[in-house]
């Protein structure tokens, strides 16, 4: 996912994403663990989009005046 797609979402979409990605990342955890996962990079893929997610979300919250 490109950081100009993250960047054009909402913040409530942003959110429901991280807990989206957070989710497969698990997911995927499980399946690598139990030897079903077909992909292997693609838990690293998650885990790069939702860095991304995290950083805009970040971003946003210190442009507005707030912390984490």
């Amino acid at each position: 996912m490109k950081a100009e797609k993250i960047r054009e979402m909402a913040d409530d979409e942003l959110d429901r994403k991280a807990e989206e990605l957070h989710e497969q990342i698990f997911r995927g955890r499980l399946q690598k663990a139990t030897g079903q996962l077909d992909r292997p990079f693609k838990i690293r893929e998650l885990r790069k989009d939702l860095a991304r997610v995290k950083t805009i979300i970040a971003e946003r919250r210190q442009a507005e005046g707030t912390s984490l």
